[in-house]
């Protein structure tokens, strides 16, 4: 009897550890790493090992994220790799059960909805990939929210975001690397300093649509002494508002590709390198005539249509018109007869008392 205990045992430890050990379907796995790659996959595989510390799931068809996309705990799991899978949603709860993740790839996805409670409280996470994920800068407004205490890098770059949501980096006091190359930014605002970016060293905002900084947003990183700034690739527009960019530029290292930035227009200093523009080149006159000769004829034009739909709609309407204005003569008409008749009654006394005798 106790041998045979003994071999139940032996055969259920066995069994367990086999099972600790197995592979998912369509996957390929080796010690410590899982790769289920370009599978066709449309969820995450249910029964990963435990031991899992890399995670390569990637060029599937998983359209959401949830709460039961990682049902056991997989405590060994610090990098998950989950790009180019036409990923659509990250629900709520969707990473609870990984609390040691530290990296996160979720690039090249269609990512419309985030929630920010996608993370544990106590997240580890340090590296966060959303290239190319992102169509609006509503997306990101689950960083808000969000509490990402320990990320000290995050990819935002070749996406659409045209600007970024207010407050979007106070839950991330750890970023230092922030990559925003190639997102169509038309603009970049300054943070405050005593709420956000504090360690940040590493800003990436090339190849957008920035034509000028606000003096604010340049202020505010020269209180940033070790943060590095590259902005080649953006079209400078050289007139007078740029001077304080310039003036920046020639006082300070913090923009490491500053001989690369050309100016886009006036037509006189176009691709011209920003460094060899001289201050008295700086001219808005010019500009702003243009400006508002465009604006004038383009007023002219509006005003134009406009007329033209009027007169459109009195031809289309010119019977109807023409029996209104009828009518109001009319009606004009018999207004004035009466009246001239009470006129010409009240000034002759014998017509007053024909017309009470009348009345009697």
């Amino acid at each position: 009897m106790k041998c045979a205990s003994g071999m139940t045992r032996l055969l259920l430890l066995l069994a367990l550890a086999l099972s600790c050990r197995c592979c998912p379907d369509k996957c390929l796995c080796t010690s410590e790493t899982v790769k289920c790659q370009n599978q066709g996959l449309v969820k995450i595989p249910p029964s990963l090992p435990a031991k899992t510390k890399s995670l390569f799931v990637t060029g599937n068809r998983i359209a959401e994220i949830n709460d039961s996309s990682f049902p056991t705990r997989l405590e060994n799991l610090a990098e998950m790799y989950l790009s180019g899978n036409e990923m659509e949603d990250v629900l709520a709860g969707a990473f609870k059960n990984l609390p040691n993740l530290v990296q996160l790839d979720l690039s090249n996805n269609i990512i419309q909805n985030f929630s920010e409670s996608a993370f544990p409280d106590d997240s580890k996470l340090q590296f966060l990939n959303l290239s190319r994920s992102l169509n609006n800068y509503t997306t990101l407004d689950f960083f808000v929210h969000a509490n990402l205490p320990n990320l000290t890098s995050l990819d935002l770059s070749n996406n659409d975001l045209l600007f970024l949501p207010d407050g979007m980096f106070k839950g991330l006091p750890s970023l230092t690397t922030l990559n925003l190359r190639n997102s169509s930014l038309i603009m970049f605002q300054s943070v405050d300093e005593n709420e956000a970016l504090l360690a940040l060293r590493h800003l990436d905002l090339r190849d957008n649509h920035l034509k000028n900084l606000p003096a604010a947003t340049m202020v505010d990183f020269g209180l940033r002494l070790d943060l590095r700034v590259q902005l080649a690739g953006n079209p400078w527009r050289c007139n007078c508002f740029i001077s304080d960019l310039l003036a920046w530029l020639k006082n300070s290292t913090q923009v490491v590709d500053a001989r690369e930035l050309t100016c886009a227009d006036p037509e006189a200093v176009r691709d011209r390198p920003l460094l060899q523009v001289q201050q008295s080149q700086l001219k808005c006159s010019s500009d702003m005539e243009g400006v508002l000769e465009t604006s004038y004829v383009f007023l002219g034009l509006v005003l134009a249509l406009i007329g033209v739909i009027f007169l459109l709609v009195l031809y289309l309407n010119r019977k109807g018109i023409k029996r209104w204005m009828y009518n109001i003569r009319d009606a004009c008409r018999d207004h004035m007869e009466g009246y001239h008749y009470r006129y010409e009654i009240n000034s002759d006394p014998r017509l007053a008392n024909l017309s009470i005798n009348s009345d009697v």
